[in-house]
């Protein structure tokens, strides 16, 4: 919610104590809070500059004169103060790229978001201040690599945040489609993906969001990665897009940006294993939030509900060449060879044949090697696996990078109904669990 003068109570404190050190003009300037919301649009580059960059500046100030919001512009960094930052209700980074900040200024920056302040990326603005990890976290994701520019579909994953409301399931437009360096999608709400089987060049394995909204350090955060081109700010679409992740940021209208984790249920939560059952030898060991195993070889599993339709998320480490998997799809039994012999393993070895690998579904199929040894942590370090069940189709994801796609063909076996479980190999083999979660898909 949009607190009145919430930014310039928390600014004056900082104010008192960084007034001296500003010497820019701009630096410390008092000015009224306009009525109605105020935007700043900050346009440095320090690296490639958008010849777009002009438009957008024309589109954001056209978007504010039509609805009800003020538009400042600037490429000067020394309008990062607080004495000028409390005016603002939102600060848009348009495609600026590289260091564009100092020190003081991105403390100052860092307060105004910290006080409520709102904050809009666009396209470029995820190529900028690549040593500041407030800045990253902001942003959600960094900037990786960009394929020509070209037609391609995005895919609407919400409909409820104003700047996707209008669109339908799939907005097929002409930009440049970046990669991004890691997936926002366990910090921020992923509002649309691009399918990138709809052109070439994506390199995030399936799952590619390109614009995502996020609560952070008590602001609001709106990132489209949309808006490369100057015919961009002439689409209706488009500007609708960007007008209302803007909304969004001053606080203009609500919108649940908590992180799509929210939409997940935790069956492991560190402190309990209600509801989970050991069947052969050996057990897991409860400590510090975590199950690790001891002897086997059997199988700790989900007694208390089998899963049809479901995403499973998972953090495992190994702590060298050990041993264990996941289970899913498998009917009750005490008998954990009743898993192995009517479900179906996701392996965690990373040592063992291609099939038996870890991302492997054990015996069946082997996982993407190339993606996988790229996204594997080594052992020592958590690794997280998401399993997606949709029927019989089985998608595999470790570290945010797909790995694995596998389809059930097997009449003896069935993805689309039974339970979960995590394997204790055996005495010589200890791996640890943690943060298990679930959510049910349609």
């Amino acid at each position: 919610m949009k607190a009145p003068g919430r930014i310039a109570l928390a600014a004056a404190a900082v104010l008192l104590t960084t007034v001296a050190m500003n010497t820019s003009a701009v630096a410390e300037k008092p000015t009224e809070k306009v009525e109605g919301e105020h935007v700043l649009v900050f346009s440095k580059t320090a690296g490639f500059r958008h010849d777009s960059i002009p438009d957008g500046i024309a589109t954001i100030q056209q978007l504010g004169a039509d609805n009800g919001f003020t538009v400042d512009t600037t490429e000067d960094a020394g309008a990062f103060t607080p004495g000028n930052l409390q005016q603002y209700d939102a600060v848009v980074f348009l495609s600026t790229t590289g260091d564009v900040l100092d020190d003081s200024q991105q403390r100052a920056f860092e307060d105004y978001v910290r006080a409520g302040g709102g904050y809009v990326g666009v396209h470029a603005a995820a190529d900028t201040e690549y040593d500041w990890p407030f800045y990253g976290g902001l942003v959600g994701a960094y900037f990786d690599s960009h394929p020509q520019i070209q037609q391609a579909t995005v895919k609407v994953e919400d409909h409820d945040h104003p700047a996707t409301a209008h669109l339908g399931d799939e907005w097929v437009r002409t930009d440049e489609w970046y990669n991004y360096r890691t997936n926002p999608r366990e910090q921020a709400r992923v509002l649309a993906t691009l399918d990138e089987g709809s052109y070439s060049g994506g390199n995030m394995g399936g799952d590619h969001p390109i614009s995502w909204c996020q609560t952070y350090e008590s602001g609001r955060s709106f990132y489209t990665g949309l808006g490369h081109t100057k015919e961009s700010y002439a689409e209706p679409e488009f500007r609708t897009h960007l007008l209302g992740g803007i909304q969004y940021a001053v606080g203009a209208v609500e919108s649940d940006c908590s992180s799509a984790e929210s939409d997940y249920t935790p069956i492991f939560d560190g402190t309990s294993t209600e509801g989970w059952k050991q069947a052969g030898p050996g057990s897991f060991r409860l400590e510090d939030g975590t199950l690790t195993s001891e002897g086997g070889m059997g199988m700790l599993w989900y007694e208390a509900r089998e899963f049809t339709s479901y995403s499973l998320k998972l953090d495992w480490r190994m702590e060298g060449d050990d041993n264990s998997g996941v289970f899913i799809g498998f009917p009750p039994s005490d008998d954990p060879w009743s898993a192995v012999n009517n479900g179906y393993e996701i392996q965690i070895d990373a040592t063992d044949s291609p099939d038996r690998t870890t991302g492997a579904v054990y015996g069946f199929q082997s996982a993407d090697i190339a993606a996988r040894d790229e996204a594997l942590n080594p052992p020592g370090e958590w690794n997280t696996f998401e399993l997606r069940v949709e029927g019989e189709h089985l998608q595999i994801w470790l570290n945010d990078v797909k790995i694995n796609d596998f389809t059930n063909t097997d009449p003896a076996r069935s993805l689309a109904d039974g339970h979960i479980g995590i394997q204790n190999h055996g005495a010589d083999d200890q791996v640890s669990f943690r943060n298990i979660l679930v959510k049910d898909l349609p």
